[in-house]
């Protein structure tokens, strides 16, 4: 069952995401699809929802740095690098660092690091308050198909194979967020 959800129900949606569930959520442009990024079973229920390959791989999104830094080898990223990202967040930023063993392999996929952004859009970054911790984020909807900019499109792609949505704003941006290598600066996703 497709369970809605607001953003007074935060606790709520939280709980169906340490159950394992699979959870739609707005970012800045589109909506998300999240998991807990631990749960290797829901990981792999959400990869099966998008008809994705594992290998891809996906950013975690979080609220703040405490919730992604032991995801990061900070000895492998110069002190004057990590200052300039952490500059940029909150923010609609997502910059790929080295990884540490805590990244599960399964989210990082064929990558050799991961894909990181604290977002500043309130209600995901609520969302993973509420959860404590950082979570999945990929593009709601099937591989190939346009990225769902409401709760009514993640509705009509996924039905009631997806466990839940929250239902609130987007951010306003027009695209999803740029993915830049932390370590050069290359952009990856324009």
């Amino acid at each position: 069952m497709l369970r809605r959800f607001t953003l007074a129900e935060l606790d709520a949606a939280a709980a169906l995401l340490h159950g394992g569930g699979v959870l739609a959520y707005p970012t800045e442009a589109v909506f998300g699809l999240g998991c807990d990024p631990h749960n290797r079973a829901a990981f792999e229920r959400l990869f099966a929802l998008k008809q994705r390959p594992a290998t891809q791989g996906v950013l975690l999104i979080a609220a703040e740095f405490a919730q992604v830094e032991r995801y990061i080898d900070l000895a492998a990223v110069p002190q004057n690098v990590l200052a300039q990202v952490r500059a940029s967040w909150p923010g609609p930023y997502t910059w790929i660092f080295p990884r540490t063993a805590e990244v599960p392999a399964w989210v990082a996929g064929d990558h050799a690091g991961i894909a990181l952004r604290i977002s500043a859009h309130e209600p995901v970054a609520a969302l993973c308050r509420a959860f404590g911790g950082a979570l999945v984020s990929t593009s709601a909807n099937p591989h190939g198909h346009p990225p769902a900019r409401s709760a009514t499109v993640v509705r009509d792609y996924f039905g009631v194979a997806l466990d839940g949505v929250l239902d609130a704003p987007l951010g306003g941006q027009a695209s999803p967020t740029v993915i830049r290598d932390a370590l050069s600066g290359a952009i990856i996703r324009g």
